[in-house]
């Protein structure tokens, strides 16, 4: 049986439960459900399907079991491990003190970005099918770079770091 991640928008300690999460995607049918730090990442097994037709069964689950559905990206786990050993970040210069960050959009984006967009230290660096490779290096401006992934692809997408999705990705 596949293995699939989903990564959920929005999801803090504050707003959702662990537990409860898990037994939401349980009542949806997931087997070895495990989530992965407390911002909403669930790893989970599911009969071939696809990503969509996922993400409308966990939210749907979500809304039934926690009164509230949250932005689900679903990403087969084969291909989270795929895009870590690829590294894409090899062939940027970054500053080492610079976090790396995964956007996961839910549909295609607009093809025709010239990269790389950069603003006060965050810079979005390539975009490859439906994964956004960016970094920033923290700023007294606050959290520049997710209004710069905002603006650029709108608020359908969840943000990852390259840590957090290796975690996931071995989950």
């Amino acid at each position: 049986m596949p293995r699939y991640a989903a990564l959920l928008r929005g999801v803090t300690p504050m707003n959702a439960m662990m537990p409860a999460l898990k037994q939401a995607f349980e009542s949806a049918g997931f087997t070895d459900v495990r989530t992965v730090l407390a911002s909403g990442n669930v790893a989970f097994n599911a009969r071939a399907a696809s990503e969509s037709a996922l993400q409308r069964r966990a939210e749907a689950a979500m809304l039934e079991r926690l009164g509230q559905a949250f932005l689900t990206i679903v990403r087969p786990v084969d291909a989270l491990r795929d895009l870590l050993a690829s590294d894409p970040y090899r062939s940027f210069r970054l500053d080492p003190t610079a976090k790396r960050i995964i956007t996961f959009l839910r549909d295609t984006a607009p093809s025709r970005l010239k990269l790389p967009i950069e603003r006060d230290g965050a810079r979005i660096l390539l975009l490859e099918g439906r994964e956004v490779f960016s970094a920033y290096v923290r700023s007294p401006k606050g959290p520049v770079f997710m209004a710069l992934i905002e603006r650029t692809f709108g608020k359908d997408v969840t943000t990852r770091t390259w840590d957090t999705v290796g975690k996931v990705a071995r989950a």
